[in-house]
């Protein structure tokens, strides 16, 4: 086989390889914390 075909399968594997251990990594997760329930006002009598 000539030298460039050699070449050109020399660097279809290593994208390949590449490709394949690029896919293995891990997803982060992000967990955002929920704003704070506002307080009902108590209830102190009908007039006050």
């Amino acid at each position: 086989m000539s030298k460039s075909i050699k070449f050109l399968a020399a660097i279809g594997f290593i994208a390949a390889v590449s490709a394949c251990t690029s896919g293995q990594s891990e997803e982060e997760y992000v967990v955002v914390a929920p704003e704070p329930i506002s307080v009902e006002p108590t209830y102190t009598g009908k007039y006050k």
